[in-house]
């Protein structure tokens, strides 16, 4: 009988120290980072992981669908070309609103002056690869092919060499970690937030805005309100819940120093 009752107290204290040293779980704001969804940049609900850390390497881009801040602020992100309307680089200009532009060169590449003047009125310019191919599951050399040759196309045109990163579609995998971090990438950045022509949605969580949300304001594909229209119904609903557009590049410090 005592040596069952010793033996069962090293047993207790085994599992014990085993516990106290183990480090904290991940936290609803760091994760391992697996892939994103697919679909279109609009994301569907489930298309968005939260905000991640990829594992391995140190060194690996962050990934980032919001931003933990207690600070009451939202991030305007736009894709691809941002609409050539003269208007919204106004818009952009009075309301001194820090929007940050994720580029793709097929799409903006012929209209480079507009974000030229964008840039000039306080917009940052972002990478979103050369030809929005969907990344996940190409090969190394492919992905870096997309990124790194975006980063070299904004370089060239504007003198920058983008520290962020948004994967088409929402779609990325390890190898866009790696390929990201070797162009210079220090974060991928997602949403939880989508707005549409009309409306507001979110992927996942409150169905409601939130301090530090990452909000994907979707390119005009089809005859409807104005990218000025879309921006200044998704500025009303923000201003009604307390908040107000942050600068994301103050709140994603890249590591290299790098900046617009």
């Amino acid at each position: 009988m005592r040596h069952r009752l010793l033996a069962a107290a090293l047993l207790l204290l085994t599992v014990s120290a085993a516990g106290c040293g183990r480090g904290p779980g991940p936290s609803a704001w760091v994760e391992s980072a697996g892939g994103g969804g697919a679909g279109t940049d609009a994301a569907a609900p489930g298309n968005t992981p939260h905000a991640t850390r990829s594992p391995g390497s140190p060194g690996s881009p962050a990934v980032l669908s919001r931003i933990p801040t207690r600070d009451k602020v939202v991030f305007l992100t736009y894709d691809d070309g941002a609409e050539r309307d003269p208007r919204f680089v106004e818009m952009v200009r009075e309301r001194r609103l820090p929007v940050s532009l994720f580029l793709t060169d097929s799409v903006a590449g012929p209209g480079y002056g507009h974000f030229a003047r964008l840039r000039a009125v306080g917009a940052t310019l972002q990478n979103h690869t050369l030809d929005h191919a969907a990344l996940r599951g190409m090969p190394y050399a492919g992905q870096r092919a997309e990124i790194c040759g975006q980063q070299n196309k904004l370089k060239s045109r504007f003198g920058i060499r983008p520290a962020l990163l948004r994967p088409p579609y929402g779609m990325y995998d390890g190898t866009t970690l790696r390929a990201a971090r070797d162009c210079g990438v220090t974060a991928l950045i997602l949403w939880r937030v989508t707005a549409t022509d009309t409306d507001t949605h979110f992927t996942e969580g409150p169905h409601r805005l939130l301090p530090g949300d990452i909000i994907s304001v979707t390119p005009d594909e089809t005859p409807g309100p104005t990218l000025v229209a879309r921006t200044t119904r998704l500025l009303k609903e923000i201003e009604e819940q307390g908040l107000r557009v942050g600068r994301l590049e103050d709140y994603v410090r890249p590591a290299s120093g790098t900046t617009n």
